[in-house]
């Protein structure tokens, strides 16, 4: 499931970030690839070692967990600490599929990505998020503040920066339920639930929803 989450940013919280980017420094996004990622990727990443690295993470973090779209969809167990790229003219990350485990030793497996948009398309030409699909290229390209979450076995790239610069959060969750299709059929049985509780809450239909949406949930997870 491939899915677009608006705002999960605000203004304020956008601005904060700027902020600090604007006046910390930069690295070879290389450091943090392995050894084939590492080939094809050509961006710089916010320094881990800058004091403010903590504040940038926590106001990621704490939105994603607070976006309702975001904790239905993912069902999120762990979530990574973000990297912060930043992609100027010339520079791209080539086709790849992000590595299946991450932070050893407390070893967090990846299921589902993220990318949160930190400045607006019309700052920067080129960098979509491409998505390889069985439909082509899906190009992404979203407003400042908005998310977009899919399958981290997803062969991804994103495309070369020809002007501007492009600004992105990107992270990575361990989700309870590790099949995306599974995943998925959560998220829509979450949707129906909440339209007949909207419609009629003390309904038989609405009851036996919640009930399946439960139940499966509890068949599915891992603990």
């Amino acid at each position: 499931m491939h899915l677009v989450i608006a705002d999960i940013l605000n203004k304020k919280e956008l601005g904060f970030i700027s902020r600090i980017l604007d006046q910390g420094e930069f690295e070879d996004g290389r450091l943090t690839a392995g050894k084939v990622a590492a080939r094809v990727k050509n961006n710089l990443q916010f320094k881990k070692t800058d004091d403010n690295r903590k504040h940038l993470n926590n106001t990621v973090i704490k939105a994603l967990n607070g976006s309702d779209v975001f904790r239905s969809a993912v069902l999120p167990k762990r979530i990574h600490r973000p990297l912060f790229g930043r992609y100027e003219s010339g520079m791209e990350y080539g086709y790849h599929v992000d590595a299946a485990l991450m932070d050893k030793p407390n070893t967090l497996r990846t299921d589902v990505s993220v990318t949160v948009f930190l400045n607006d398309p019309g700052d920067y030409d080129g960098g979509e998020l491409t998505i390889d699909s069985s439909l082509g290229e899906q190009k992404i390209k979203l407003p400042a503040g908005y998310a977009f979450a899919y399958p981290s076995s997803t062969l991804h790239r994103v495309a070369p920066v020809t002007r501007g610069v492009r600004l992105v959060a990107v992270t990575w969750a361990h989700s309870y339920i590790r099949d995306p299709a599974q995943r998925e059929i959560l998220f829509d049985l979450r949707r129906v639930c909440l339209g007949l509780t909207a419609l009629h809450a003390d309904s038989d239909e609405a009851g036996l929803a919640n009930k399946t949406h439960t139940n499966l949930l509890r068949m599915w997870a891992e603990s």
